[in-house]
This record gives C-alpha cells, sequence and structure tokens, in this order.
C-alpha cells in the first residue's frame, strides 16, 4: 500500500505541480514563495545556527491560531529553541506575518509536496530534534521518514472524526503502521482519543482542546462603533457557509419588523464569497456594503459583509450576540460546525445550527455553561436575539476568566508532554 502511495504521488508531482503554479495567478497561493511546496533548492534569508529546530506543523488558519500560545511557551521554556512553522494555505501565512515573533526563534514555510525527495530534501536541510503535526496531519512519507530518522514525533491536538475514523478502517494494517508512527498523541476530544487507539496509535491521552489556549486579547471599541452601538443593536453572523445567509438575513428581516435600529454583520467563512453574499442581499432588497474593519461600519446601511481575515476577535468584542455557521445545512450534518472558543473567550452568546458534529463536545461544555444555545431555524434565532436586544448585555467576565484558566492549565499540560517526550526518546 506505501509503494503504491509513493508512485502515485511521484506520478503526480508534474500534475501538483502546475496545479500549485497556476494558482498564484488566482490568488490562491503566494506569488514568490509557492516554489516552497515544489522545489527542492531552498534559499533561506536566515538560518538558525547553535539551536535546537522544533518543527511544527498547522495545515491552515485554525490550526496556526491554536498554537500560537504553545509556540511563545515553548521559546519561553529555553531560548535555544527555533520554531520552524509550516502551513498549507495563504490565509495562515498573512496571519502569521501578523504575529510577533522574533526571527532569531521562529521562522515560517509552506509545508511541500509529501514526496519522498522532497520530503528526504526538507529533512537534511533543517534536522529537526522535535516535530510536531497539528490536528489530522497524516503524511505517510513524512511519517515513514521521519520514523526512519528516529526523531521525536508528536500528533497535538489529533482530531479523528468518526468520517475520517471509518476512511481508515478501510485500510486496517495501514492504520497501524501509519498512527503508530507517533511517540505520543494528544487528542482534541475523548471521541478522537478512543479513535486513534483503534486505528494504531500508541501513548494517546486527552488533555483537553488546544483551541482554548489562545487567551484572546481584548480590543478597544472604535469611538464610532461604540456610539454606533448606543443607537443600533447589533449582532453577527460569524463562518457563514453557502446557504446559510438566506437564514441571516431572513432573521434581519424579521428583526427590522420590531426595530428598525438592526444592523447585522456577516463574516463569511470564506472573504471570496463577499460579492456573492452582497447579489443574496440585494435580492432580499437590502442595503449592504462589503468593507474591511470595524472602523468602516456606520448607519448608512443595515448589512455589512467582512472582508478581510484576522480580525474577527474585533467583531466578537463588539458584538455581544453571535451566530456561529456551518450548522444550519443538513448536507454538512456529518462535518457541520465551526470552533465556537474564541467568541466564547470574548464574552459572547454564541447561536448555532443543529449541525455542530465537528465541535460536538466543546459545544456541549460551552452549553452546559450556558455560553452557547442551538436554534433550529430564523424564527428561534430572532426570539433568542430580540430577547438579547432587551438585555443590557451578554459579556460575562465570570465565563471569560473560567475559560481562560481552562486553557491555560492545558497548555501547560501540553507543553509539559511534548517536552517529556523529547527528553525521553
Amino acid at each position: 500500500m506505501i509503494f503504491l502511495y509513493r508512485t502515485i504521488t511521484f506520478f503526480l508531482y508534474p500534475v501538483l505541480s502546475l496545479a500549485i503554479y497556476l494558482r498564484r495567478f488566482t490568488n490562491k497561493e503566494d506569488k514568490i514563495r509557492f516554489k516552497e511546496k515544489i522545489s527542492i533548492n531552498i534559499n533561506e534569508n536566515y538560518f538558525p545556527k547553535n539551536k535546537k529546530i522544533y518543527w511544527i506543523h498547522a495545515a491552515s488558519i485554525g490550526e496556526t491560531n491554536s498554537i500560537v500560545p504553545l509556540i511563545r511557551k515553548l521559546i519561553q521554556s529555553n531560548k535555544n529553541i527555533f520554531i520552524l512553522l509550516t502551513s498549507t494555505t495563504l490565509s495562515s501565512s498573512e496571519l502569521i506575518k501578523k504575529l510577533s515573533f522574533d526571527k532569531d526563534n521562529f521562522q515560517h514555510r509552506f509545508f511541500p509536496l509529501d514526496l519522498q525527495f522532497l520530503v528526504k530534501n526538507f529533512l537534511n536541510y533543517w534536522k529537526p530534534e522535535l516535530i510536531i503535526f497539528i490536528d489530522s496531519e497524516v503524511w505517510p512519507n513524512f511519517l515513514l521518514e521521519i520514523s526512519k530518522r528516529k526523531i521525536p514525533l508528536v500528533l497535538l491536538n489529533g482530531r479523528i472524526t468518526m468520517k475520517t475514523f471509518r476512511r481508515w478502517k478501510i485500510v486496517p494494517n495501514l492504520s497501524k503502521k501509519i498512527f503508530g508512527l507517533y511517540n505520543l498523541c494528544l487528542s482534541s476530544s475523548k471521541e478522537s482519543e478512543i479513535n486513534l487507539k483503534l486505528l494504531g496509535a500508541k501513548n494517546v491521552k486527552f488533555i483537553g482542546n488546544l483551541k482554548f489556549c489562545p487567551a484572546v486579547e481584548k480590543k478597544i471599541n472604535d469611538k464610532n462603533f461604540e456610539l454606533l452601538s448606543e443607537k443600533f443593536n447589533i449582532w453577527c453572523a460569524a463562518s457563514t457557509h453557502p446557504g446559510e445567509e438566506e437564514i441571516i438575513l431572513k432573521t434581519h428581516s424579521l428583526l427590522r419588523q420590531k426595530n428598525n435600529n438592526v444592523i447585522t454583520i456577516i463574516i463569511p467563512r470564506h472573504i471570496t464569497r463577499s460579492n456573492e453574499i452582497q447579489k443574496v442581499c440585494d435580492n432580499y432588497r437590502l442595503k449592504c456594503r462589503i468593507v474591511n474593519k470595524l472602523s468602516e461600519i456606520n448607519d448608512e446601511c443595515e448589512i455589512f459583509i467582512i472582508n478581510s481575515i484576522g480580525e474577527m476577535t474585533n467583531y466578537f468584542y463588539n458584538c455581544k450576540s453571535i451566530f456561529m455557521g456551518k450548522s444550519f445545512l443538513k448536507k454538512l450534518i456529518k462535518v457541520g460546525g465551526q470552533n465556537p472558543i474564541e467568541p466564547a473567550k470574548c464574552g459572547c452568546k454564541i447561536y448555532h445550527g443543529p449541525y455542530v458534529s465537528n465541535f460536538k463536545e466543546v459545544y456541549n461544555l460551552l452549553n452546559k455553561k450556558n455560553i452557547t444555545n442551538e436554534v433550529s431555524d430564523e424564527n428561534e434565532l430572532y426570539n433568542n436575539l430580540l430577547k438579547d436586544f432587551k438585555n443590557s448585555g451578554n459579556l460575562n467576565d465570570k465565563n471569560i476568566e473560567d475559560l481562560n484558566n481552562y486553557g491555560e492549565q492545558i497548555l501547560t499540560s501540553t507543553v509539559n508532554e511534548v517536552l517529556r517526550i523529547k527528553n525521553e526518546i
């Protein structure tokens, strides 16, 4: 099976390389650094000397966000540690540019294709002493070569959904071989802990979801937005997917029947859909505008569509009621739900649809604290928001404190486990 995988990936290399090259023309790849994914030539501006290189791979923006506290804590534990962070998406690289890491202890690169010659070249160049893969990143060529070199390998915040589990069970011998290569697996949930063990992973533990760790910095309200909030009831629909915006706009229309002073902010999961959502607003004859910053929101429109990344915290802190997307669509029942932890740590009241299987345990935890609430349609969402508008506010400092303390406990335990396995192997 491994031989077949290697043969297929080898012959697909020209096709994948061409696809990555073409994606740069549609702004889906970095126009210069796309070569890091497909080239064996590595030209670095800075290479750490006399440092312990820890390589961490986080595929996209969500995984990258979750490990920022881990990176900071590892560097604080030993100034001789250098973090090489790889990711796959352009959005994650844009986020990393905004982070204040010292280049003497940190560098970002794009994750190369999982081909044997690229894998060997990458490992030969960087020579990492510890490797951490985040979430559900399983790349056979990398894992096999890492194991061959006896480099400590950790799966962090490992997430194996039932859908993923069923796929791997089709090839039980392969799953046992691949997942058995990890020296330590820290799962993101109890369900993932069980699934990892059944797939053949060893040394599996559940400490807690790493996404609780980032301490969300409170943003100061824009003065104009503060004044606007005194006159308008403002709420936000975040991480929405196609089909959900119509439900959001129906909710907005119901709210307008009771109160003219309503502003709805929509943050699509993929900002490339902004123009598409604007057309939906036009169909409902709702005055809308595409904006990039909180400061651009005013009383000239009733719907605002956010066209920027890395700014959601601003909206969470300034909108007391939040709807989290990818939860209203039955067709996504097996992969439904977006991460509600960030708005929860901003003290928001969070609403979601019935389909949140991706974050079932997280929602159960937050539901017990009365932070989240399930709604089935626009009518239930409308009724809940109407109650929120009548209340003075939903920001709950106690919830913020509790969740931050919980996240700090997870972070400390995670760092201890990672350093332990590094010293043992």
